[in-house]
C-alpha cells in the first residue's frame, strides 16, 4: 500500500509540473504576440544615436526655464510627418535636347522632388551676385564655369529651378541666449514661410548637447513649438551641433539641396569635434550650404565670428553678424530668398576614385549686359567616403 501510494505522489507531481510548463509557454507567447503588435516607442535616427544629439521633450523646472531631457519623439509630430528615407543617387538618362542637361526635378511616388543626377556627380548650389551684392537668378548654363583643381570640368547637369530644400535649423541653446530666444525664433519663423512650402525641417536645440526637437516636417506649427523648447543652461557645444546636424540631413532625406542654418551667440566651449573635423564634415559630396547668424556683438575680432564665418564661406553659404536683435527678422528673409534663387550646377570629377583627397572647386559667371559676377558656392570637397565621415 505504501508503495502505491508513493507512486500516485510522484504521478500528481508530475502532472503538476507539466501543467505549470504549459501555462508558462502560453503566457509567454500572449506576451510576444501582444509586443510585436505595439509601435516601437522612442526610436532615435541611426545619425543621432548614441553620443550624437536625441529627439527630446522637455520637462519644465521649479525655476521656470526648462530642462531637455532625452526622451520620446514627440507624439504629434509622429503622426504629422515621417522623415524622408535617404536615396543613393539614380543615373540621368540624357534627353534629345540636350544631353547633358536635365529637366524639372521628377516626381518620385511618394511626390517627394527627387534631382536625377549621374553616378559619381559633384552637385554644387551656387548663389551669383553682381558688384551692388544683388543677386542674379536669370544665367543660362553656358554662362558658369567649373574649376576642380585649377581645371576647368564640363558641366554636365544644371538647373535654376526654385525645387523643395532639407533645412536643418541648428540654434544655440545656452544661458547668454535666453533673452534673445523670443526674436530670433520669430526670424526663423518667418524664414520658413518664406521658402518653399514643400521644404521638409527639422530643429536642433543645443548648447552641451544637442537635442532634435523637431524632425524633418513642413507644419510651421511643430516647428513652432519645437523652437521653443528652451532650456538655456551654460556651455556651447556648437561643432558637435553642427556635425551631428549634418550626418542627420545626409541620412534622412530624399532632397539634395540642403541647407543648415546656424544660430548662436558665443564661442564653442564643449565640443569633442573641432572646427576642421566639422569644416571637413560639411565638405562631403552634396553636403549642406551654411548660413550663420551670430549675435556676438564686440566687431569683427568677437569670439567665435571666426569660426561661423569659415564653415560658411566653405560651404558657399553666408554668416550675418547683426548689431542689434531688431536687424534678425530681415536677415533671415535674407536667406530664404538667397536658397530660393540657387543655382544647381553638377559635373563628373576628375578621379572619383580618390575617396579620402581633397579637392579645390571654383566657379565663375560671365554674362553680357553684366560687371564683375561673385559665385558662392562650396571651396572644396572631400570624397563620399572620408575618413570624417566613417569615423562619425
Amino acid at each position: 500500500m505504501h508503495s502505491v501510494g508513493l507512486a500516485r505522489c510522484r504521478s500528481a507531481i508530475l502532472i503538476f509540473t507539466m501543467l505549470i510548463s504549459v501555462l508558462c509557454l502560453m503566457a509567454a507567447f500572449a506576451v510576444a504576440q501582444v509586443t510585436s503588435s505595439q509601435p516601437a516607442q522612442g526610436q532615435v535616427p541611426a545619425a543621432l544615436n548614441g553620443a550624437q544629439p536625441q529627439s527630446s521633450s522637455q520637462i519644465p523646472s521649479g525655476q521656470g526655464t526648462t530642462t531637455p531631457q532625452p526622451a520620446t519623439e514627440n507624439s504629434a509630430a509622429q503622426q504629422s510627418s515621417t522623415p524622408p528615407t535617404a536615396q543613393q543617387p539614380t543615373t540621368q538618362e540624357p534627353t534629345a535636347e540636350d544631353p547633358n542637361t536635365v529637366g524639372p526635378p521628377a516626381n518620385d511616388e511618394s511626390g517627394m522632388f527627387v534631382f536625377k543626377q549621374q553616378v559619381e556627380e559633384v552637385v554644387l548650389q551656387a548663389t551669383v551676385v553682381d558688384d551692388s551684392r544683388r543677386l542674379v537668378s536669370n544665367l543660362a548654363k553656358n554662362d558658369f564655369l567649373v574649376y576642380e583643381d585649377g581645371s576647368q570640368q564640363p558641366i554636365t547637369s544644371f538647373r535654376k529651378e526654385d525645387v523643395p530644400v532639407a533645412v536643418g535649423i541648428v540654434i544655440d541653446n545656452s544661458g547668454s541666449m535666453r533673452d534673445k530666444r523670443d526674436k530670433v525664433n520669430q526670424a526663423v519663423l518667418n524664414l520658413i514661410r518664406a521658402i518653399n512650402p514643400q521644404d521638409q525641417i527639422f530643429v536642433v536645440n543645443f548648447s552641451r548637447n544637442p537635442y532634435l526637437d523637431q524632425d524633418f516636417t513642413s507644419d510651421i506649427n511643430l516647428l513652432d513649438r519645437a523652437l521653443k523648447q528652451v532650456s538655456t543652461q551654460g556651455s556651447t557645444a556648437l561643432y558637435d551641433a553642427i556635425v551631428a546636424s549634418a550626418i542627420h540631413l545626409n541620412n534622412n532625406t530624399k532632397f539634395d539641396k540642403k541647407v543648415l542654418l546656424v544660430v548662436t551667440d558665443g564661442q564653442d566651449n564643449m565640443s569633442q569635434q573641432t572646427l576642421q573635423e566639422a569644416t571637413r564634415r560639411l565638405q562631403q559630396n552634396n553636403g549642406p550650404t551654411v548660413y550663420a547668424i551670430g549675435l556676438m556683438g564686440g566687431g569683427p575680432q568677437a569670439p567665435g565670428r571666426q569660426a561661423l564665418q569659415s564653415l560658411a564661406d566653405a560651404t558657399g553659404g553666408t554668416a550675418f553678424f547683426p548689431d542689434t536683435l531688431d536687424q534678425v527678422n530681415t536677415i533671415s528673409r535674407d536667406i530664404a530668398r538667397d536658397i530660393r534663387n540657387q543655382y544647381a550646377i553638377a559635373y563628373k570629377p576628375r578621379n572619383p576614385d580618390t575617396k579620402h583627397q581633397y579637392q579645390s572647386i571654383r566657379v565663375e559667371a560671365r554674362a553680357p549686359g553684366y560687371g564683375r559676377l561673385t559665385v558662392r558656392t562650396r571651396t572644396g570637397m572631400y570624397g563620399s567616403q572620408s575618413p570624417a565621415q566613417t569615423a562619425n
